[in-house]
Order: structure tokens, then sequence, then C-alpha cells
């Protein structure tokens, strides 16, 4: 069995980890591994592969960055040379990122069967790129690989036939629990010279947020507020330090008392920081996730979620992009009396396995 996985921005990385693990585990399965180069920075792909332990990629295709459209036509070109030279019995995409969207065309044009992992995700907003291309994913695969039941039930009211629907928990989860010993040993809070409990860890990066200049400084008005509740951490995301530069902003943000700014993280610094704040507050989709099963409270800073099992079940709250709730949230949590939530079904670490065994050996789960 012939297996090509694809990869394109670091979330990816982290889904595809313990998938790549669990498919070397079976014998007869040759599992290649596709890396279109979405995500190119090397704090966001080449530290991935040394920290979880990832095989080597097969393929790059370095399609860097680019508009929607151009990252999209470009990966599909260059996917599509490498199926034809494979002839694989399986594509495996993950997540909801362009390489996703365009690995899946490709797939699904040349009559490959497709497995889409995390399928079923919906924010019921079309603005969002993101939106169309799980979407579309969903609609081409023969595979789909839910990681809650609400996610079944959209792909059931959307008209999938349930043959295809296989509820199997979540790999981002498999990552969180293989590694979080190894990040809880980093201590990385100690090197920013923070304490457990005593610092807010910030992630905020997507087109919504920093893309225009009205809500990026809104987005620094919002850190300022939470600032002068409790002092942060923010790794500035490539696209969010370029918006900064471009919009001269960014010697605003740096001017917020009480505030680290830091170069994007490996994951198990990141993870380590975030096991140890008080409180994360994101415009990420997977960090909504990752907060949830560690039971750290989250203020996701957009207007919606795909994720609505992170806020129903977990700690997670959606706030949008407004910064005197945000520094209202954050004086509630540390308070003590911050969201408290549990741990949804299935997200107990074997999520892939459970993958491999409908791919491999044909299980219902």
């Amino acid at each position: 069995m012939n297996v090509l996985n694809v990869v394109g921005t670091r979330p990816n990385l982290i889904k595809i980890s313990p998938l790549a693990r669990a498919f070397h585990r079976k014998s007869g399965v040759v599992s290649k591994l596709v890396h279109t180069g979405q995500h190119y920075d090397a704090t966001l792909s080449d530290i991935f592969f040394a920290e979880l332990e990832l095989p080597s990629v097969d393929y790059h295709l370095d399609v860097g960055s680019g508009t929607h459209a151009e990252q999209t036509a470009d990966t599909m070109i260059g996917f599509e040379k490498i199926v034809e030279g494979e002839a694989p019995d399986l594509v495996v995409v993950v997540g909801d990122v362009n390489s996703t969207l365009a690995c899946a065309l490709v797939a699904g044009q040349r009559g490959v069967p497709l497995a889409h992992v995390e399928a079923g995700l919906r924010s019921f907003d079309r603005s969002m790129p993101e939106e169309i291309n799980r979407m579309v994913a969903d609609a081409l695969a023969r595979y789909l690989f839910a990681p809650s039941a609400d996610a079944c039930d959209n792909l059931k009211r959307e008209g999938v036939d349930e043959g295809g629907i296989y509820f199997v928990g979540n790999v981002m989860i498999d990552t969180v629990l293989a590694w979080r010993d190894a990040a809880r040993a980093r201590r990385s809070m100690e090197r920013f010279g923070f304490r457990q409990k005593e610092y807010v860890l910030y992630t905020l990066h997507r087109p919504e947020n920093v893309d225009q200049v009205d809500r990026l400084d809104q987005v620094i008005e919002l850190v300022e507020r939470v600032s002068a509740e409790i002092p942060g951490i923010f790794p500035v995301h490539p696209r969010t330090r370029l918006r900064l530069k471009t919009s001269r902003l960014d010697a605003a943000l740096r001017r917020v008392p009480r505030l680290i700014l830091t170069e994007p993280l490996g994951y198990l610094d990141f993870l380590s920081l975030m096991m140890d704040a008080v409180c994360v507050i994101t415009d990420s989709g997977g960090i909504q996730e990752e907060t949830t099963v560690l039971g750290v409270p989250c203020l996701t800073v957009r207007k919606n979620t795909e994720r609505p099992i992170t806020v129903t079940e977990g700690t997670n709250t959606v706030i949008g992009l407004d910064p005197p709730r945000a520094a209202e949230e954050v004086r509630e949590i540390v308070s003590g009396h911050g969201k408290r939530g549990r741990i949804p079904e299935l997200w107990d670490g074997r999520a892939a396995e459970r993958v491999v065994e409908v791919l491999v050996e044909g299980s219902r789960v």
C-alpha cells in the first residue's frame, strides 16, 4: 500500500506526526511525506521535524508565499507530477490550508482515494478561505475522519454518505499527549523570567486580525489592556511581523509594558509556555484544542470558531477583537474564575491509530 501524506504548514506537521508513526508500524505500507512548503520559515517548519521526530521529506514542492490562488495552483502543478510518478493507493490530507485544498483536488481529478483527517469542522463563515478549503476536501474525500461528534453531524447534514464518516478523535491531541512530559521538563517560562500561572501567552496572525491597519491597531490595544492586568509573552508570527513593519505599528507593540516579544518558538517550547500560562489569547484553531486538553483558559480573538466543542466542552471563549472584553476576561481568569472544561470524547492520544486501522485494516473503529 503506497500512501502519500501531505503537509504544508506548522499545524499540518503537528497533525501528521502521529499518523506517520502509525503508518510506519504497519507492515506492507509504504508511507511517504510530501511537504508543499506553504510554511517555509525554519521556525515554522524545520524545527518541527527535529522535535517531533518526523520522517524526512520525500518530496518538497517549495511553493512558498503568494495569494491563495497562486499557492493552490503551484501546489496542484507540483503535486500532480508526484501522483503521476508514484501512482499512490491513497492520499492523506489534514486540516484546512491551501495545501489541503490543492492536493485534494489533484487526488480527486486523478481518481486517487482521498482521506481527509479533521473532516467536518465548520465555522459556517464562507468569508474564511479555510472554510472553503475544508468543504471542498470533505466533498472529495472517500474517508472522512472527524475529530468530534459535532463534526460528524455537520457532514451528515450536508448529505455525506455515513459509510465514509469515521469518528476517531483528534490527531492534534495525540501529539500534545505524546510530548507533554518533554515540554513540561523544559520549563520554558523560566527562560523568560516568568513563574507558573503569572503570565499570558499570545499568538495572533490571522489575516482578518493583522492585514488591515485599523484592526492591527486594535490588536495592539488589546495587548496593552491585558498587559495592564498581567505580563505576557508574544511569539510573533512572520506574517504578523511583516504587517507590523509595513504599517509602522511595530514600535507601538514594542512599547507595551510588561510584554516580551520573541521570534516564533519550536513546538516543545511553545507547548511548555502554554501549559504554564494563566491563559492563552489566540486566533489559532489548533491552539483552541490544545488549551482544552491541557485545561488552560483560552480567549479566541475571532468572531466564530470551527471548533465549537472547545467552547461547549472545553476551556475556550470566543471574544472577537474586543480589547475591553479581553481585559475583563483576563481579570476573571486571574482571580480564579476562569473557564473550566472537560476533555472531549476520544481526545485520548489514539486518534492516529484509529485512522490507520480504518485505512489499512478496513476497521469501522
